[in-house]
């Protein structure tokens, strides 16, 4: 199956289609720190996201990184220490998602100013 009939498999526009859940999923903030932490620091523990992500809970933490692991973007390994070791690393397909992640972060600092000038003139607006 050529590239063009894989995608034409899937349309986000229609209600059923399962890359709703995935677009949602990938363009949540967590998600999108999570990957981009990852991918900048390699294999980390729980606590070190969390240390590293400003303002995530332990729970959604928690979440995301499940989320991530059903979907094969997260690899999660358990080493039997006393107490038990829990790390994180990016599989192959989360690698190549940190890369999409990495563009929409780079626009988003290449353009802040003008969001944020927008945004002051829109609200300026009786």
């Amino acid at each position: 199956m050529d590239t063009d009939q894989v995608r034409s498999r899937w349309d986000a526009t229609k209600g059923a289609c399962p890359t709703r859940q995935v677009l949602g999923r990938i363009g949540h903030t967590w998600t999108m720190l999570v990957i981009s932490t990852l991918e900048k620091h390699g294999t980390l523990r729980s606590g070190q996201l969390k240390a590293r992500i400003e303002g995530i809970t332990q729970k959604m933490l928690t979440q995301t990184l499940r989320q991530l692991e059903r979907d094969g973007v997260v690899h999660r390994e358990v080493v039997p220490t006393v107490p038990v070791t829990v790390s994180y690393t990016l599989t192959p397909l989360g690698l190549s998602l940190a890369a999409a992640v990495a563009t929409m972060r780079t626009w988003a600092y290449d353009h802040m100013d003008e969001i944020i000038a927008a945004r002051e003139e829109y609200d300026a607006k009786p």
